[in-house]
């Protein structure tokens, strides 16, 4: 028997809606492409046969897990046929092998690396845990895409000497710890064990992060997706370990910025409005966070406190302007569900 879903079923109506307005909407958007010549131009909807919507690919591949994900936790959707339909039509092999043939391209070696990378591989993840034989036909389409993506990091990975902090889409942890959670679905050993070990390297022996943020345009804490990747690598009394010495103030709310909610002065500012996405990634990263932690630390009440502010504060902000309505809802799910 499966769990019932934490989701209010008004409220999981309200995100199926808003990405269903989306995923299909190819105008306005936000192409980021190198191009060899003429040749390689075209609409959006012709370089990528399935993600030509939501005003830009990435954002298109998460609104997808998002509705894959509430047709999975709300079986019952109102919403759920009009998800399905949609599905039916986007996920066929001749769709997907346009979106391979666009990632062929000697120009496209590092498109959407690596959140895009890891958002598909999410998808993937997710349709994996769907036993409809709808979903499973989705699955078995996608799945030569989510191989290409899986190679790329493989490829990538060994050479990567350093990790990337940002709070934007370059970061490396919040990247390692989605293509972590497709490595484990799978059982994809080795896999799982490189990007484990490169998390070690990277972040093992971090201490005192000082947590300078945000910056004008994260949509990402560096210091909590850096915590919420560690979560997953390490297990029990190692991982309290680690956080004792990366964060090692939180019961005392410290450093304040990760308590305290970003203020977004102008939501139809693209850049100014990732700080809605900012809030609502650290509400699942604390919520995360709480769950690892000892029961009766100190820690867990100030984490979950901090949760609830953040997810308070840009909660609204997934529907309204289209700066952040294309994309904002996927970062609400991870927190509601964390």
């Amino acid at each position: 028997m499966s769990k019932p879903s934490p989701l209010e079923p008004a409220l999981a109506s309200r995100l199926a809606r808003i990405a269903l307005g989306h995923v299909a909407r190819e105008y306005p958007n936000a192409l980021v492409q190198f191009i060899a010549g003429p040749q390689e131009l075209g609409t959006p909807r012709e370089l990528h046969p399935v993600f030509y919507g939501s005003f830009d690919w990435h954002s298109c591949v998460h609104s997808h897990w998002l509705l894959a994900r509430l047709l999975r936790e709300s079986p019952h959707l109102p919403e759920g046929g009009a998800i399905i339909a949609h599905f039916d039509a986007a996920f066929t092999p001749d769709k997907i092998a346009g979106e391979r043939a666009y990632l062929a391209r000697p120009t496209s070696r590092g498109f959407e690396r690596p959140y895009g990378w890891a958002w598909l591989l999410k998808l993937d993840e997710e349709l994996s845990h769907h036993e409809t034989p709808h979903a499973r036909r989705w699955a078995a389409a996608l799945a030569p895409l989510a191989a290409d993506f899986v190679a790329r990091f493989e490829a990538f990975l060994p050479k990567a000497d350093y990790p990337v902090r940002a709070g934007v889409h370059s970061n490396t942890a919040f990247a390692l710890a989605l293509a972590l959670d497709h490595a484990r679905a799978h059982r994809a050993d080795a896999f799982a064990a490189l990007i484990e070990t490169k998390a070690r390297d990277w972040y093992g022996a971090d201490a005192d992060c000082q947590a300078w943020e945000p910056s004008g345009d994260d949509f990402l804490s560096p210091a909590l997706v850096e915590a919420e990747l560690m979560r997953r690598v390490l297990t029990g009394e190692a991982y309290a370990a680690w956080l004792s010495r990366f964060l090692p103030r939180i019961a005392q709310g410290q450093p304040e910025t990760l308590f305290s909610p970003a203020r977004v002065s102008d939501p139809g500012d693209g850049k100014i409005a990732h700080l809605d996405g900012l809030n609502l990634s650290r509400a699942w990263c604390w919520r995360g966070l709480a769950r690892a932690l000892p029961p009766g630390d100190p820690a867990v009440t100030r984490a979950l406190t901090a949760a609830s502010a953040h997810l308070e504060a840009s909660l609204h902000a997934v529907a309204g302007d289209y700066m952040g309505e294309h994309w904002l809802a996927s970062f609400a799910l991870l927190a509601l569900l964390a």
